[in-house]
């Protein structure tokens, strides 16, 4: 059973997949969408599906520190309601509170990466820890 791990922001989807035996979350890449006109990247989601034989998505959940849901987290749980619409796959949500914060921190830390190479990976080094976080709770 694979799954497909999403981190959704309002301009792009990173993206990433875990192995066969879901013990393991890899990056996949980064899909440019534009949630203010309504592209949502489903053209590439779809390839990305049919690729891995994906059976199930996982989609990150961007609750504010108090545990509520803002317009971020609105956002998220509507895209992935359209996702499961179109590809008729279920979707769970995962919380997401700080991987993004702790994707930075590793590309900074451990990586010694630029500031100008980290907006290139950033959202799916996100996904995989989301994805990653799903995997060991399961």
């Amino acid at each position: 059973m694979r799954i497909l791990g999403l981190d959704v922001g309002s301009k792009t989807v990173g993206v990433a997949v875990s192995d066969l035996m879901g013990w393991t979350a890899q990056g996949v890449e980064i899909i440019p969408i534009n949630e203010a006109v309504g592209q949502f990247g489903f053209e590439r989601l779809k390839e990305l599906i049919t690729i891995y034989e994906v059976d199930k998505i996982v989609i990150g959940l961007p609750k504010n520190m108090n545990n509520s849901i803002g317009p971020r987290a609105e956002a998220s749980l509507t895209y992935g309601r359209m996702v499961e619409e179109t590809f008729g796959l279920p979707v769970d949500f995962v919380d997401e509170r700080l991987t993004t914060v702790q994707a930075e921190k590793m590309l900074v830390n451990e990586g010694n990466v630029s500031r100008k190479k980290r907006k290139k990976v950033i959202d799916k080094l996100a996904a995989v820890i989301l994805l990653q976080n799903y995997l060991d709770s399961q």
